[in-house]
């Protein structure tokens, strides 16, 4: 009986959380003209106007006529869109790639290697983590100004790429690496890189995979660091784009949000086997 309750219970949030992603993938293949009855009568940006107060919008799950047509407006007239989309490619995975590397080299050293204050160092490094992104902007804004690398992708990949989060998560992974793995391979008379290459980091790819997924979803969705360093707008990332589609745009939004989304979707798929056993041996909770 309690497993039971316990599986309608799931069943219903599984529902509710997929409800928002089933309702964008009907819509985005409504037409133009059924978005615009549907939506019409308020602002997109939830302003209401006095005409239609008391009307309601009308959510529909199936559309009454099927068509590509958002999707033809969006890839097609949009070129907007498309550089953005690949904004957001060259800005994403140069983080994923040049973290991830990082992370695992910093993580080998405070988890295998012993040396003076080791602990004590990894504490100070991962307490940067306690801080909101938000309390940083400021001080990398200055350092990007003082560095001359404003408006640029730089100014955004350098405190990406040398983020604490990638570090602390292989950190804890690696602590579950039996450390005889590390004295056998001495023996044999392999230096650091070479049990770091070879023993390591095949052991790793859980929690790389959980890693790689984690940093694509928190960089893909970034926003306020694009607009505070990128000030051009033909070099900011898609997020920004989804931010500011406006009332003239409510065609496309649905087809813009479903492709938005599709990366994120079929990168999880692809890892989530990987992904939930590094999260799990991590020790990271959500």
């Amino acid at each position: 009986m309690q497993k039971s309750a316990l599986t309608i219970g799931m069943i219903v949030i599984a529902v509710i959380l997929l409800f928002p992603i089933v309702i964008t993938f009907t819509n985005s293949l409504m037409t133009e003209r059924e978005i615009e009855i549907n939506y019409g009568m308020i602002g997109f940006l939830g302003e209401t106007t006095s005409a239609n107060v008391n009307r309601m919008v009308n959510i529909k799950l199936i559309p009454d006529q099927v068509s590509l047509e958002q999707y033809g407006q969006l890839l097609i007239y949009t070129p907007k869109y498309l550089a953005m989309f690949w904004n957001s490619v060259f800005l994403v995975v140069p983080i994923i790639a040049g973290q991830t590397v990082i992370a695992a080299l910093a993580a080998y050293a405070f988890s295998k290697l012993k040396f003076r204050g080791r602990d004590i160092w990894f504490l100070i490094y991962v307490l940067t983590m306690l801080m909101p992104f938000q309390v940083t902007l400021v001080p990398n804004y200055i350092m990007a100004d003082q560095l001359g690398i404003l408006n640029s992708s730089k100014a955004i990949l350098l405190p990406a790429i040398f983020s604490a989060f990638g570090v602390f998560m292989l950190r804890q992974f690696m602590l579950h690496i039996p450390y005889a793995y590390i004295e056998a391979a001495k023996i044999d008379g392999a230096g650091h890189m070479r049990i770091f290459l070879t023993i390591i980091m095949p052991l790793m790819k859980p929690g790389i995979a959980g890693l790689v997924v984690l940093l694509f979803v928190d960089y893909w969705n970034m926003v306020e660091q694009p607009l505070i360093f990128l000030e051009d707008p033909f070099k900011q990332p898609l997020s920004v784009f989804l931010s500011k589609v406006n009332d003239g745009e409510r065609g496309i939004a649905f087809a813009a949000s479903m492709l938005y989304m599709a990366p994120m979707v079929l990168l999880f798929l692809y890892a989530e086997s990987h992904f939930i056993r590094g999260i799990q041996l991590s020790g990271i909770k959500g």
